[in-house]
């Protein structure tokens, strides 16, 4: 039986995703069903003078209204609501806790009816006046006000000294609008009250046991009452890390009537919800005549809540990619009348490298070079920051390989020089970084007498293929056919899971299941050694292997004992084993997945209509388990860094402090006729230093430094160089 690991295994939830079998949060049902409808804030900040239900309370079908007057008790602390991945600092959003107003569209009323659409027409019914404060929402208005986020590493040399010094010198200022996940999926949640108290929650999320422990939290629940199920998620991009409030209204509705309810969000209430904060980035750059960095010198700032501190400091990622004595960042909050921000794929680094990467193309224009050539003798082999080596680095070879696929060597430097008919063609290009972590992932592996086995932990699927790279990697280490093996994934009663997030999930989970794998294997050998004139007397553990059905010799494969014959000699149906991944702490290297993006631009030049006419995306990112999925999330990714470069924007009404376009057909995003040909190459890179199978992720990878690439193909194509996104037509005037 041939390996799995390493190749193009389509995904084993297809089918029931393609067949309309696979569930999500909003579509379990419950018997006496009740449906919820939110109430949204329609001021920005201040506090709920008086609320009228009464007219709500007298429409057919509504049960109840549920307000911060007549709610449940929640928690009154902060411990209550926070969660393994809360922001920095702050105290954490509570849905209808009180009658302040903290952002516009924040939830302050839960309709509660018989049926969905009664629920939504019943809200429309509840008058709620409000005394209003003075609020801003606009960052540029709080740009001098920003407080420093305290990061621990310091600045390398004086890199104001350095930068005057510095024969070529870039300073500019990179903007990046507020942008928002906008998954195909709502959020929603559905609560089933099982009449003794306990309650299954289906909740759109990329956390179960997360959610968990948030609920237990916030309504005082113990563990055993509260179990929380999110087979498949459609789509979050970060937004499903933190629980977001649908839950906990639904839970909050569940408690008070006694019933199961169903609440889920309508798309204008998913923009009251996570998101990509809006960040002004200004760096600078200093070179020599040379073309190698002497002072790099970032500050960013980012807007965040008034409640909560939420940051991902972009200038880390500019600190570490490239080679300077002296180099200088910081990171500032700006505090608005907004919701908290989230992480949004490739947090701080989507946004850091992007500055980090306009300005490397700008000042390789400066200097008269190849912005790859630029990037070559800038390149360093050390985490800038740690000044670390890195367990493994092959992002030459993805220049190499990215720019031969591309055809690179044809481009011409000067801009607006290359046509293709009535358009300008441009190419860019830019690196891309993230780090590579891994995190303590538990897992349950059942091995049957049929040669079935189950494979079981509470990790989360979020589109990514974890579902398929499970079975791949259970199916080769137990010898078995990826047929033969089911996982079951996103219930808080199975072995512990982080959130899936910042792409540790596939190395995390993979060794866990090595771990149990390996433990049957144990447990196998030990009974195999007993059996009379058994083959396998005399060997030790890592001289044998599951393989066809049989533990066997892995030098002589003839020496073979039937795991069938194995446990029914054990007299054992199943053997069971649940093991954690265990990384040993490598303080000695860096851990970082690379990249380099070349990109294709055609622009009309009387209409100034932009076309992505090509990507070609070279990744390393140590071993790939699967590289059908794994190209599929880079795609996912590229497709994400056009629309950050030339699509997606919230506009505010700062006069209101609301979201103008906050539904798909006025935000923009990229849709099947502004994406044309993608090609993802995987770099080889082999890293026995990271973990035992020499995996490291590629959910966040893919976005980075695809935007920046864009826009450096845009001034390649034009002549013109703009620095806020999204690069629309009007800029280009």
């Amino acid at each position: 039986m041939a390996p799995t690991i390493g190749t193009p295994t389509s995904r084993v939830d297809g089918r029931a995703k393609v067949m309309g079998h696979a569930k999500y949060a909003a579509e379990f049902n419950a018997p006496d069903l009740v449906h919820g409808a939110v109430v949204s804030s329609t001021i920005t900040k201040g506090r709920i003078a008086r609320i009228d239900v009464s007219h709500a309370l007298a429409f057919p079908g509504v049960l109840d209204v549920v307000t911060h007057d007549n709610r449940p008790d929640m928690a009154s602390t902060d411990k209550g609501y926070h969660d393994d991945v809360a922001p920095e600092g702050g105290s954490p959003f509570r849905p209808l806790f009180d009658d302040r107003i903290r952002f516009n569209g924040q939830p302050v009323a839960l309709v509660l009816a018989e049926d969905f659409e009664t629920a939504t027409f019943a809200a429309t019914l509840v008058n709620i006046e409000y005394e209003k404060d003075k609020f801003t929402t606009e960052l540029e208005a709080r740009r001098q006000e920003a407080h420093v986020i305290e990061k621990p590493h310091k600045p390398r040399g004086d890199a104001a000294k350095a930068f005057a010094k510095a024969a070529v010198r870039h300073e500019a200022e990179y903007v990046i609008p507020r942008e928002y996940h906008n998954p195909m999926e709502l959020f929603g949640a559905t609560v089933v009250w099982d009449g003794g108290g306990k309650l299954t929650i289906y909740d759109k999320t990329q956390g179960v046991q997360n959610v968990q422990r948030y609920i237990c939290g916030v309504f005082a629940l113990k563990p055993d009452d509260v179990r929380v199920i999110s087979p498949y998620v459609g789509g979050a991009f970060g937004s499903g890390l933190r629980p977001q409030y649908e839950v906990a209204l639904a839970t909050l509705g569940a408690l008070k009537l006694e019933r199961s309810v169903r609440l889920m969000l309508t798309r204008a209430q998913m923009y009251g919800l996570s998101y990509r904060p809006e960040t002004i980035e200004r760096i600078a750059l200093g070179a020599n005549s040379g073309g190698t960095l002497d002072a790099i010198t970032y500050e960013a700032i980012a807007m965040t809540s008034q409640y909560e501190d939420f940051s991902r400091t972009d200038g880390g990622w500019a600190e570490q990619l490239y080679a300077s004595a002296n180099a200088r960042y910081a990171h500032k909050l700006a505090s608005l009348d907004v919701a908290t921000p989230g992480d949004m794929r490739a947090p701080g680094a989507a946004t850091g490298v992007y500055a980090l990467e306009s300005a490397m193309d700008e000042l390789a224009v400066a200097l008269k070079l190849d912005p790859v050539e630029l990037r070559l003798r800038c390149y360093s082999d050390r985490d800038q920051v740690s000044g670390l080596p890195y367990s493994s680095k092959q992002l030459k070879a993805c220049y190499q390989q990215g720019a031969e696929a591309f055809g690179w060597a044809r481009r011409s430097a000067e801009p607006r020089s290359m046509r293709d008919g009535s358009e300008l063609v441009g190419w860019g290009m830019a690196s891309g970084v993230w780090e590579a972590l891994q995190m303590p992932f538990s897992t349950r592996i059942v091995l049957t007498a049929n040669g079935h086995a189950e494979v079981s932990s509470a990790a989360s699927d979020i589109g990514t293929g974890t579902y398929t790279i499970m079975a791949q990697i259970a199916a080769d280490m137990l010898g078995v056919s990826v047929d033969s093996v089911s996982v079951k994934l996103a219930d808080s009663t199975l072995p512990t899971a982080q959130v899936e997030g910042g792409s540790w999930t596939a190395a995390s989970v993979a060794h866990a299941i090595v771990n149990a794998a390996d433990d049957i294997k144990k447990e196998l050998l030990s009974i195999a050694q007993e059996m009379p004139g058994s083959p396998l007397k005399g060997l030790k553990l890592d001289d044998v292997v599951l393989a066809d059905g049989a533990i066997s010799d892995k030098q002589d494969k003839g020496r073979a004992v039937p795991v069938a014959d194995v446990m029914r000699h054990g007299r054992l149906e199943r053997v069971e084993k649940e093991r954690s991944s265990d990384f040993k702490e490598d303080d000695k290297h860096a851990h970082n997945t690379h990249s380099a993006i070349f990109a294709e631009v055609k622009i009309d030049e009387e209409l100034g209509i932009i076309r992505v006419t090509r990507v070609v995306n070279a990744v390393a990112a140590g071993r790939i388990i699967n590289t059908k999925t794994a190209s599929s999330q880079v795609i996912g990714s590229v497709v994400g860094g056009i629309g950050m470069a030339l699509h997606e924007e919230a506009l505010t009404d700062h006069a209101f402090g609301r979201i103008m376009n906050a539904n798909i057909a006025e935000y923009h995003i990229p849709v099947n006729a502004d994406i044309h040909d993608i090609k993802v190459i995987f770099v080889d890179e082999p890293d026995s230093t990271i973990n035992a199978l020499g995996i490291k992720g590629v959910g966040e990878i893919g976005i980075v430094g695809v935007a920046a690439a864009v826009a450096n193909a845009v001034y390649h194509a034009t002549g013109k160089r703009v620095r806020d996104l999204p690069i629309t037509l009007d800029k280009l005037d």
